[in-house]
């Protein structure tokens, strides 16, 4: 019996060591890493506005549009007419003022020589936008000025604006 008494210690033995190496197999193994979404924020250029300029404010003063008068003033001025009072008015014109408000002073003389300088100018609730151009002039010029006792913004002899 003994000897079966010590065959039973070691086989008691081995088998709690099996048991304990089946069972370690049987856990459950580390859990797989699910992929992370990782997001990296690369900075952009934020697109900057584009300067639109001075525009016409239809319910605006003569002083809120003199900006855009003058802007308009400038570019005739800077081009192939500047000394062509209708160049101004067209322009203006274009720019959304009313021609019917405009006045302009003749571009010659009258024996046929360039004038020292062009008026012209859009009566504008009540006042005047009136601008000025010409080689006695050191440069296009743009001001709001009242209008004149006659109601008008030049003073002294205009052109028909007959185009």
């Amino acid at each position: 019996m003994r000897n079966v008494g010590q065959r039973a210690v070691p086989f008691s033995l081995a088998a709690c060591v099996g048991v304990v190496l089946m069972l370690s197999g049987c856990t459950t193994a580390a859990p797989t890493p699910t992929p992370t979404l990782s997001v990296s924020l690369t900075p952009t250029a934020t697109p900057t506005p584009t300067p639109t300029g001075p525009a016409l404010m239809p319910n605006g003063s003569a002083a809120q549009n003199l900006p855009y008068f003058t802007s308009i003033v400038d570019a005739v001025a800077s081009g192939p007419q500047a000394a062509q009072g209708r160049a101004y008015i067209d322009a203006l014109t274009a720019g959304g003022f009313d021609k019917s408000a405009m006045e302009v002073t003749q571009d010659l003389t009258t024996v046929g020589n360039q004038a020292d300088s062009v008026q012209f100018s859009v009566k504008w609730k009540g006042e005047c936008l009136v601008g000025q151009v010409g080689p006695s002039v050191p440069g296009p010029q743009a001001r709001v000025l009242p209008l004149v006792p006659e109601g008008t913004c030049l003073v002294g002899q205009t052109r028909p604006i007959d185009w």
